[in-house]
């Protein structure tokens, strides 16, 4: 069996605006109903939206959260069968205080009230479904578990690194387990975007962008500004050089022993900061002498492939109703399994 997964950006806005026949499918026209009103989601609040936004690393009792659970609900409802069993995650930073209020939540979901006029259908509607459990489990043993049980099925020690948007993770994978000692968790990427941005201001007025509009001009190394098109590329590869050396090499000094390295030779990065080269190349410049350096096959997919995994093993191998959900600060990845 395969796993499909399906992403959209981790951004919503408040919009009781009509929208018809702007998207050409229910991905890119996510627009959902939470309480009395309407909010657009993802690649629709992107293009029709004002000012998209994500509260990093959200809690299950504030909007953000709930709408972003709701589309990745209504996305895997396409695809799977019901009631559903569905596994998401926290940081280890956050994972404490949210396990509980997350599965309440997710559990006593039966309903998603959406506006199917962006992509072409008519009014508000109302899915109707059922979840036979929730499983809430830190974002890198998801990782770890894609990783281990996907179709990598790698064995043997390696570090894991999650270069996430909101936070970095870190750890020691072992095949009896995680060594809890090397877990480690610190700012994410956000900490390069916001660097940057502070580096443009200085020259250019980049207007009203929000921090997530900023963060796809990052990605693809360049702005508008003025109508004139600005090139990042130098701002970005020394933002994400300081965040390497300001806080992600200092969590892994601090956090990994020598011994460490006598258990493991290999680096392996997921998350969307290891599809940036720069980052990559700082690992490569500090462990290369000593240590593999790896990126993972999509990294930015492996963790909720991971939670889709394990809610196959807990549904007792069943494929047919098992659901990954990664609420991640950038994007929410929804992965299924398909057949081949």
């Amino acid at each position: 069996m395969n796993i499909r997964s399906i992403s959209f950006p981790s951004v919503v806005e408040g919009h009781n605006t009509e929208l018809v026949n702007v998207a050409k499918d229910q991905l890119n026209g996510l627009k959902i109903r939470e309480g009395e009103d309407d909010y657009i989601i993802g690649n629709l609040a992107l293009s029709e939206g004002r000012n998209p936004h994500k509260a990093i690393n959200s809690s299950p009792d504030e909007t953000d959260y709930k709408l972003l659970m709701k589309a990745g609900i209504l996305t895997a409802s396409n695809f799977v069968k019901e009631p559903m069993v569905i596994t998401t995650g926290f940081p280890f930073s956050t994972i404490n205080i949210n396990n509980q209020q997350a599965r309440e939540y997710v559990s006593g979901l039966n309903d998603v009230k959406f506006d199917s006029r962006p992509f072409g259908g008519r009014d508000h509607q109302s899915l109707q479904f059922s979840v036979n459990r929730v499983e809430v489990i830190p974002e890198l043993i998801g990782g770890i578990i894609g990783i281990r049980s996907g179709s990598a099925q790698r064995t043997g020690n390696f570090f894991m690194v999650s270069l996430g948007y909101g936070t970095v993770e870190i750890g020691l994978s072992t095949d009896g387990g995680i060594v809890q000692r090397t877990e480690g968790s610190a700012p994410g990427v956000r900490y390069a975007i916001d660097w940057a941005m502070k580096e443009l201001m200085q020259n250019y007025y980049v207007g009203l962008r929000t921090e997530h509009q900023f963060d796809a001009a990052f990605q693809r190394g360049n702005i508008t500004v003025n109508r004139k098109r600005i090139d990042l590329s130098e701002i970005r590869k020394r933002a994400l050089t300081h965040y390497y050396n300001d806080v992600v090499s200092p969590l892994m000094r601090n956090t990994w022993e020598d011994e460490d390295f006598n258990r493991a030779n290999t680096i392996l990065l997921v998350g969307g900061g290891a599809l940036y080269p720069e980052i990559v190349n700082s690992f490569t410049e500090e462990f290369g002498s000593f240590a593999n350096v790896e990126v993972a096959d999509n990294p930015t997919t492996v963790a909720s492939r991971g939670f889709c995994i394990r809610s196959r093993n807990i549904a007792g191998g069943s494929t047919e109703a098992a659901v990954g959900i990664d609420l991640g600060n950038a994007h929410t990845t929804v992965s299924v399994f398909e057949e081949q």
